[in-house]
């Protein structure tokens, strides 16, 4: 029976798997290939197709099988790639919600912490494999991904309330088009160990305006960052998230991978005074938890109000 994937947004990491995707699949007669795309995206995609520029890909141009700009004309699917930003996931869970089949797949590529959880409270059927993903990829122009680096890599894992769902069709489905996927049984200390340096860095390149070099360097940058670790790290112990013993060094040694200069997203945003951004994602995220939990979240709470208040005044 033919499989239907459907990836929802074509932003740097939806249009690099999605393409990955396409271009194997969208002539095969087992697998059909369904993109999201809207506005300006959804026409250059229908006349030209979606382009990746890659040293991966020689042929930087692929089209899917079919292309809609509506949700609500979402077929129902084998598999999701959810590939939205964090603040509009609610809605699209809300838009898709009847469209997804006891036994379909959806795969969030998407930075966060709650992400599964917060699926889960709008979507309750389905299977939800949750994942975090690696991937130095961009949008160049409308329709168009900017790829450097390392091939993209996918970790996922299985479902907490659907251990026995087996991941192995939907994991060959990925490594056949060419992508590293790797599956663990469980991979929320993946995920945690990911979201200990993007909410941690994040918060305090965006409060300061100051390069990971530069936070990484600077003893009083690097003490707030070290305070909001300890404050995940408290959530995480208490949620039972198996990570490293040396998950701060280790997250301390990752950051002086990074070129000295290089910026954090939410950096950026709120220089540019965005209006979404990720700052809920991080430090909303820290927040809740700790008063779900009873942990208290000072720095945390003081970082937040303070880019808050940054983003008024800049």
């Amino acid at each position: 029976m033919k499989k239907s994937i459907t990836v929802i947004g074509l932003g740097g990491v939806g249009g690099y798997f999605g393409f990955k995707l396409a271009q194997t699949y969208s002539v095969s007669p087992d697998v059909s290939i369904t993109f999201v795309a809207r506005n300006e995206t959804y026409t250059i995609v229908k006349d030209k197709g979606l382009t990746l520029l890659s040293a991966e890909h020689p042929n930087s141009s692929a089209y899917p099988n079919n292309l809609i700009n509506n949700l609500h004309d979402l077929p129902v699917s084998d598999l999701v790639l959810l590939c939205v930003k964090e603040y509009d996931l609610e809605a699209v869970c809300v838009s898709i919600e009847d469209k997804i089949k006891d036994d379909t797949i959806i795969l969030p590529l998407m930075n966060g912490a709650d992400i599964y959880e917060r699926i889960r409270k709008i979507i309750s059927n389905g299977i939800v494999f949750p994942s975090c993903v690696y991937v130095a990829s961009h949008i160049k122009e409308k329709a168009c991904i900017e790829h450097k680096g390392k091939p993209g890599k996918i970790i996922l894992g299985k479902d907490p309330f659907y251990q026995k769902f087996s991941s192995d069709t939907i994991v060959s489905l990925l490594k056949n088009a060419g992508i590293d996927v790797e599956f663990k049984e469980d991979s929320l200390p993946d995920i945690w160990t990911k979201f200990f340096f993007i909410a941690s860095f994040g918060l305090v390149t965006a409060r300061y305006n100051k390069s990971i070099g530069q936070v990484n360097e600077e003893d009083n940058l690097k003490m707030e960052v070290l305070t909001i670790m300890n404050e995940i790290k408290q959530i995480a112990i208490l949620k039972k998230i198996k990570l490293s013993e040396t998950i701060i060094q280790d997250t301390f040694e990752k950051a002086a991978t990074f070129p000295y200069h290089t910026p954090t997203s939410l950096q950026l945003d709120v220089q540019s005074k965005k209006a979404q951004n990720e700052l809920e994602l991080f430090a909303g995220t820290i927040i809740k938890y700790g008063k779900e939990l009873g942990v208290e979240v000072p720095a945390t709470t003081k970082i937040y109000e303070e880019i808050k208040q940054l983003k008024i005044i800049l």
